[in-house]
């Protein structure tokens, strides 16, 4: 039995959510991963979400930890005007294959590029990420999910993302080589297990970002870096020296 929403009781209208989806392959090759991505994308915009997809690979995204790697020496980065829109979104979604039991080069990419931006301050003197929600979607024909996603959930959180519990969801198949999620006769948009936790996970990722918005984001104390560097220690005291 389908139990149907009540839509107008869950209206994130006013939300917007950025998924980066670090396939390997470049447009307009299939991407398994993006079946999965989609499954999400529809549940957000059912209630309001204006959400954003971007194939990391399609872009020209140079390689580094500084916000505008042209500076370092490279011609071209497309990075700055990409975190134009990650500065946007409320919520964040990573989504990427398995490749040898890890993430694969491009979902590094995209969180080395994170972190490159993850000194500049918002507005209360935070560290830019604060007041914003981070998950992941995994895809792939072999083991790794749970590898993949803590990775990818510690890497968001360490540079200010809260995350949700269950802020994560993904489908392998059969250990080695086998079909992927898209393939015909994969199982894979069928299976309850995934599905599930892809509902769950986006459901929470709503949750969280509405109430950190609603709440003006996470509150401005105890955390600046400006009032820290500024001598303020927030009630800290060394013990040695008590």
């Amino acid at each position: 039995m389908t139990v149907k929403t009540d839509q107008k009781k869950w209206d994130f209208s006013g939300l917007h959510a950025l998924i980066f989806n670090c396939t390997l392959k470049r447009s307009p090759e299939v991407s398994n991963t993006q079946g999965l991505i989609d499954a999400s994308q529809d549940l957000m915009e059912k209630h309001g979400v204006h959400v954003e997809v971007i194939r990391a690979i399609d872009h020209d995204i140079a390689t580094g930890v500084y916000p505008d790697m042209r500076e370092k020496g490279w011609k071209t980065d497309g990075w700055p005007e990409i975190y134009k829109k990650v500065q946007k979104a409320d919520i964040l979604i990573i989504a990427g294959p398995i490749w040898l039991g890890d993430n694969s080069s491009v979902t590094k990419r995209i969180i080395e590029r994170l972190y490159g931006n993850s000194g500049e301050l918002n507005a209360n003197g935070q560290y830019a990420y604060y007041g914003k929600v981070g998950g992941c979607l995994i895809t792939g024909n072999e083991d790794g999910i749970k590898h993949c996603s803590q990775n990818i959930l510690y890497s968001l959180q360490h540079i200010g993302y809260a995350i949700p519990p269950q802020a994560d969801a993904g489908w392998v198949g059969e250990a080695g080589p086998g079909p992927s999620y898209l393939d015909e006769g994969s199982g894979g948009p069928e299976n309850d297990f995934t599905n599930r936790n892809t509902t769950f996970m986006t459901w929470n990722l709503m949750h969280f970002a509405k109430m950190l918005k609603d709440a003006g984001g996470v509150p401005a104390y105890g955390n600046q870096r400006s009032k820290w560097d500024a001598g303020a220690r927030f009630d800290y005291e060394n013990p040695e020296y008590r």
